[in-house]
Parts: structure tokens; sequence; C-alpha cells
């Protein structure tokens, strides 16, 4: 018995770091010199990555992060830049079956002074056999004197009683001229599933072109129910 339980016990330590994961990257750079952080998590997951730049420096931040077993998936990715190029790119995917919870949790930042700054996030979730899938996914560019590109999605797919939900949140904003901020948040569920999307999109500039385009939709079939909201602000003060 002493035997067995030993080997049981083994087994679980030797099975349960593959649940957990965790990693995080850190690049800086000066006087014009090049920063990339990439980090990848994989298992029930973890990531960030950050990224800085100085005097006219370029910063890229890549964050990835795929949750399993019934799990959760969180990444974020930061980059910032002065007077230079900032560009952030932050993905999270989960899958979730038998009643677990799958969720997909990405926000990706992008900051400039003086230069251009492009932040992207993107965020999926399956859940089946009554799991519950949740999506959120938010993106933000802010740029001084330039261009601040933003873009968001989530995704969430839920069937066989499951539940699917999408939160897409994107914001840009600039002084000198040019924000633009993309939005989609889609939900998709089957068979007495329950999908809801939820889209809001922010963009600001100063001097002329501010664009904003958001799109939710709630896909519901063979008697699922589904739900969708958009919001769109746009200001140019």
């Amino acid at each position: 018995m002493k035997r067995f339980l030993a080997c049981s016990m083994g087994l679980i330590l030797a099975i349960a770091p593959a649940f957990a994961a965790s990693g995080t990257a850190i690049s800086t750079a000066s006087n014009g010199g090049r920063a990339t952080a990439t980090s990848v998590a994989t298992g029930n997951a973890n990531s960030l990555a950050i990224a800085g730049a100085t005097n006219g420096g370029r910063a890229d931040a890549v964050s990835a992060a795929r949750g399993s077993y019934n799990g959760y998936a969180d990444s974020r990715s930061v980059a910032t830049a002065d007077h230079g190029l900032a560009q952030s790119r932050a993905n999270a995917d989960a899958f979730g079956v038998w009643g677990g919870s799958a969720i997909a949790d990405s926000e990706s930042i992008a900051a400039t002074i003086g230069g251009v700054a492009l932040s992207n996030s993107d965020a999926l979730a399956d859940g089946t056999f009554n799991g519950r899938a949740v999506s959120r996914s938010t993106s933000t560019s802010l740029s001084d004197h330039g261009e601040a590109v933003s873009d968001s999605r989530a995704v969430s797919r839920g069937a066989l009683g499951g539940r699917a939900t999408s939160v897409s949140d994107s914001i840009s904003d600039s002084f000198g001229g040019r924000s633009i901020s993309n939005v989609r948040a889609i939900s998709d569920a089957g068979y007495h599933a329950d999908a809801s999307a939820d889209g809001v999109g922010v963009s600001q500039s100063r001097f002329r072109v501010v664009r904003t385009d958001v799109h939710a939709e709630g896909r519901a079939h063979r008697f699922g129910r589904s739900a969708s909201r958009a919001v769109l602000i746009r200001t140019n003060p």
C-alpha cells in the first residue's frame, strides 16, 4: 500500500508541472537602439512582455498564452518608445470542456512620444459540453506627435449548453494627426448555449483623420441564445 501511494504521489508530482506555466520577458534599449521582448506560455498559462526604447529607438513586445486543461490563459504586452516606434502584440487562447472554464485575457499597450504607436490584441476561447468560454481583449495606443493605431479582437465559442462571452476594447489617441481604432467581438453559441458579444471603440485625434470601426456579433443556433452590444466614440478636440 505504501509503495502504491508513493508511486501515485510521484506520478502526480511528475504531471503537475505540465498544468502550470509562466513567462516574462523584459528588454530595454537606448540611444536609437532596438528593444525586443517575446514571451510565450503554454499550460494553464501566463505571459508578459515589456519593451522600452529611448532617443529614437524601436520597441517591440510580443506576448502569447495558450491555456488548456480547462484552464486560464493570460497575456500582456507593453511597448514604449521615446521619439521612436512602439509596437505591441498580445494573444491569448483557452479551451474548456465538461463544465470547465476557458478564460482568455489579452491586453496590448503601445505608447510613444514623437513617433508611431501600434498595438494589437487577440483573445480566443472555446467552451463545450457545458463549459464556459470567456475572451477579453484590450488594445491601447497612445502617441503625442503622430499616428496611433490600435486593434482588438475577442472570439468565444460555446456548444452543447456552454456559455460564450466576448468583450473587446480598443483605444487609440493621437496629437499630431491620425488615430485609428478597430474593435471586433464575436460570440458563437450552438445547441442550448448562450452567446454574448460586447465591443467598445474609442478614437481621439487633434490634427484630424479619426477612424473607429466597431463590430460586435452574437450568433446562436439550435435553441441557443445570443446578445450583442457595440459602442463607438469618436472625438477630435
